[in-house]
């Protein structure tokens, strides 16, 4: 079975379990675990922030930094494709009590004139406008990757405005080995950041949050209130250093796959459109009349998992766990359907 349905479905390789047995563990609660704080310095140092804390999901990461940049009744921007607003169980307005302000962009991406614009004035009859959210790369964007120069000038806006600025950087590395861009540049204009080490990097668990120490104080606290302590969480840690260390470059293989498997879409007849590839997520389109479901079903049946992404959107995902052969056969399958 070739599983597109997304890159959170990888299982560690026999090197990362060698890795992940041999770990030294502690007790992280009381910061003792000598992997995770390994773990934690490595990532904060890579993207030249001060201090990082070892959670068990991106979704907590995201969650435990608004929670600690905002206050209950304050309003949170970010794209109107955002993971946090679309995926993360109304957590926005359940952990922190703040509503979300969408903005429109271009595939999941918007620019600083679209925040300044949006900005809410000091007036007791509206909510203050504390945080910006972004998603690098977009999930539901097609795994669209923000430009340098577009993530610059929204941070420059949010320190002139006052806002803190959170980054949800779950694909962060596809972009980063896209673009070129090094990880101490892109770190510099974040208040925080979160990244995911088991989706595209195929730990089996875990994400990083970064950002200033008292930063990171705060989120220590915040993350204990949820439920996110961990004891010899260094069997987990240690996973993602070896995948820090070794899956990084190889994001680009995923990236070419999938730009050959979207060129290849685009010429079927029953396909209206595809999201132009940017990285290892291809969202392509069927035509009116054609089931969305159907299609599941169809491809199931030939033993490709796909996953619907609304209305007659389909998505698939390349990873670490898709082969040579299995990608070509995946191929061949897509030729035969002409």
């Amino acid at each position: 079975m070739i599983d597109f349905r997304s890159d959170t479905i990888t299982k560690p390789t026999q090197e990362m379990l060698d890795a992940m047995m041999n770990a030294s563990v502690g007790d992280d609660v009381f910061m003792e675990d000598p992997s995770v704080n390994a773990l934690e310095d490595k990532v904060a140092k890579m993207f030249g922030q001060e201090s990082a804390i070892f959670c068990p999901s991106g979704t907590m990461c995201n969650q435990i930094a608004i929670k600690v940049h905002t206050h209950p009744g304050d309003e949170v921007i970010c794209g109107d494709l955002a993971h946090v607003y679309h995926y993360e169980g109304g957590g926005m307005a359940m952990n922190s009590g703040v509503t979300a302000k969408l903005l429109k962009g271009d595939r999941g991406r918007f620019t600083a004139n679209d925040i300044q614009s949006v900005i809410n004035p000091d007036d007791v009859h509206k909510p203050h406008t504390s945080l910006v959210c972004v998603e690098d790369t977009s999930n539901k964007g097609g795994g669209a990757i923000w430009s340098h120069n577009n993530l610059k000038a929204i941070g420059e806006l949010c320190q002139k405005s006052g806002m803190k600025y959170h980054l949800d950087g779950a694909r962060a590395f596809n972009a980063l080995i896209e673009s070129g861009v090094a990880p101490e540049e892109y770190g510099k204009y974040f208040d925080s950041i979160s990244i995911c080490l088991s989706k595209g990097l195929g730990a089996p668990v875990g994400s990083v949050l970064i950002g200033d120490v008292s930063f990171i104080h705060q989120a220590r606290r915040v993350r204990k209130v949820f439920g996110g302590g961990m004891r010899q969480a260094g069997f987990l840690a240690a996973a993602g250093i070896y995948a820090l260390d070794n899956h990084v470059d190889r994001l680009k293989i995923d990236h070419q796959r999938a730009k050959q498997a979207g060129a290849l879409l685009e010429s079927l007849p029953y396909v209206e459109r595809v999201l132009g590839v940017e990285t290892n997520i291809v969202i392509y389109y069927l035509k009116e009349g054609h089931s969305v479901q159907a299609h599941i079903e169809n491809m199931k049946n030939k033993n490709v998992l796909v996953i619907g992404m609304g209305g007659q959107a389909v998505r698939i995902v390349y990873h670490l766990d898709v082969t040579d052969s299995q990608h070509n056969n995946y191929m061949d399958i897509l030729k035969k359907e002409f």
